[in-house]
C-alpha cells in the first residue's frame, strides 16, 4: 500500500513556523516604520530592527516552548491516568471503548468485538486515540515548536531589515510597509499551500492585519516626530 501524506501531520511545526514568520515580519516592520516615521537616524532604525529581531526570536522560542510543554504535561497526565485505569478497571475501560464505537454507528455486538480486538492489540493507544483524541501527529513537541518559531521569526524579521539597508531616505516607512505586505502575502500563500487551505483567504487575512499594525505604528511615530 502507498503511504498517504496529510496536512495534519505537519500541523505542529507548520503552525509555529507560520506564526513565527508572520510575527517577525509584522513586529519588525512595524518597529522600523514607526521609528522611521518619528524621524530617527538610519543607525537608530537599524539598531531598533536588529534588537527587535533578537528579542522577538528569543521571546517566540520561549513562549512556544513553555506553552507546548504545558500541553505536553497535560497529555502525560492523561496518559498516566488512562494507563492506571486500564490496569485497575479493565472491564470498565472495555465498556467505555465499546460505547465510543457504538456512538460512531456500529451495532452493539460489532462495537464490542472491535473494542476487544483493539484492546488486545494495544489498549492504551486505542483509548488515547478514540477516547482522548490524541495521536502521534498531534502530540506536543516543545523543542521542535520552539526551534521552528525562533528560526522562522528570524527569517521573517530579516526581510524588513533588508529594506532598511536598501532605502535610506524619508520614504522608508512606506517602502518597508509595502515590501512587508508583499512578504506577508507570500507567507500567507505558502502557509495555505503547505496546509492545503484556500490561498486567497489566507493572503487576505494576513495582509489585512499586517497593514493594520503598520498603519498604527506609522501614525504613532508621526505623532511623536511632530511633537519632537
Amino acid at each position: 500500500m502507498h503511504r498517504e501524506t496529510h496536512a495534519v501531520e505537519r500541523i505542529g511545526w507548520l503552525r509555529a513556523a507560520i506564526l513565527g514568520a508572520n510575527d517577525g515580519i509584522v513586529s519588525t516592520a512595524s518597529l522600523i516604520a514607526g521609528v522611521a516615521a518619528a524621524g530617527a537616524a538610519q543607525e537608530s532604525i537599524l539598531v531598533t530592527g536588529v534588537a527587535g529581531l533578537v528579542a522577538g526570536a528569543m521571546s517566540m522560542a520561549a513562549g512556544e516552548y513553555v506553552s507546548v510543554s504545558s500541553q505536553g504535561d497535560a497529555e502525560k497526565a492523561d496518559i498516566a491516568r488512562e494507563r492506571h485505569e486500564l490496569k485497575t478497571q479493565p472491564d470498565h475501560e472495555l465498556e467505555e471503548l465499546t460505547q465510543i464505537y457504538e456512538g460512531r454507528g456500529l451495532e452493539r455486538g460489532l462495537a464490542a468485538e472491535v473494542a476487544r480486538a483493539l484492546t488486545a492489540h494495544n489498549a492504551l493507544d486505542s483509548h488515547l486515540r478514540d477516547e482522548l483524541g490524541l495521536n502521534r501527529a498531534m502530540r506536543a513537541r516543545p523543542v521542535q515548536a520552539a526551534a521552528a518559531s525562533a528560526a522562522s521569526f528570524s527569517v521573517g524579521a530579516a526581510l524588513p531589515l533588508l529594506v532598511v539597508l536598501l532605502d535610506t531616505g524619508t520614504s522608508l516607512p512606506w517602502t518597508v510597509s509595502a515590501a512587508s505586505l508583499v512578504f506577508l502575502a507570500l507567507l500567507g500563500a505558502l502557509g495555505a499551500w503547505a496546509g492545503n487551505a484556500p490561498i486567497a483567504r489566507a493572503v487576505l487575512r494576513v495582509s489585512f492585519w499586517g497593514a493594520f499594525a503598520m498603519a498604527a505604528t506609522i501614525a504613532i511615530g508621526s505623532l511623536f516626530g511632530a511633537a519632537g
